[in-house]
């Protein structure tokens, strides 16, 4: 979905909204009846994948395939310290399952001690395998912006684009900082067009959204997906 040149309240639609978002439903505690709850309000609204746990994959495969909604898991989270092989087995296991959006965590420790090489070999472990068993998988690296500097976001940003992913996204939304407007233009401004930008955490209303859409990204994680999608509604009315 390509967004307007200009983007602003009165050159979006709600479908444009809609195909924004990737609806999350990542609370540990959430059930399996949330999670099929969480889905079809996904394709209800039209948006353009879910997240969900790992483990709920199969389930919203299941709930979601005669849908257009794609369907994405997280990978290390949320933290991004387990070993690389366990990230790219959890990679094959999601797609297995089912999932052809992947979000995954770096490895913050390895970026913060200038271990760039290595932090770059796990995400393109990562990205080979998930691309190899599934061409068109999504690969998005999660930075988890509020534990960074500007200058780690930066190499993040260049190891990210270097490793082959998809985007770039700011946090997991369970860390102490959710997207900032300031991330956001950093990660565009040091990653090419090729390179897509995700905002996520703390992104709850219609003008957060835009701000961020505004501010450089093109994807946006989000629980209040309804509330969102119900305003703009209700403004473009």
């Amino acid at each position: 979905m390509v967004l307007p040149a200009v983007i602003t309240l009165e050159t979006l639609t709600p479908e444009m909204v809609a195909q924004t978002i990737d609806h999350a439903l990542l609370k540990p505690e959430m059930t399996p009846e949330e999670v099929i709850a969480g889905c079809r309000l996904c394709a209800e609204y039209q948006t353009a994948s879910v997240c969900v746990k790992p483990c709920d994959v199969k389930l919203a495969a299941q709930t979601l395939q005669d849908t257009p909604v794609a369907v994405g898991t997280v990978i290390g989270f949320p933290h991004g310290n387990t070993p690389t092989k366990v990230k790219v087995f959890e990679a094959l296991t999601a797609i297995e399952d089912g999932a052809v959006e992947l979000d995954m965590v770096l490895n913050i420790g390895l970026l913060k001690s200038g271990q760039l090489s290595k932090v770059q070999e796990e995400i393109s472990a990562v990205t080979a395998a998930a691309k190899t068993k599934l061409p068109l998988c999504c690969v998005k690296v999660i930075f988890e912006c509020s534990l960074l500097t500007d200058e780690e976001k930066i190499s993040a940003c260049q190891l990210c684009e270097r490793a082959g992913a998809d985007y770039v996204k700011t946090s997991t939304g369970f860390g102490s900082g959710g997207a900032t407007l300031d991330d956001l233009k950093l990660m565009r401004a040091h990653t090419s067009d090729s390179m897509h930008v995700k905002a996520s955490g703390g992104i709850r209303t219609l003008d957060h959204l835009i701000e961020c859409l505004q501010a450089g990204a093109d994807r946006i994680g989000a629980s209040a997906t309804a509330a969102i999608i119900d305003e703009m509604c209700a403004r473009k009315s």
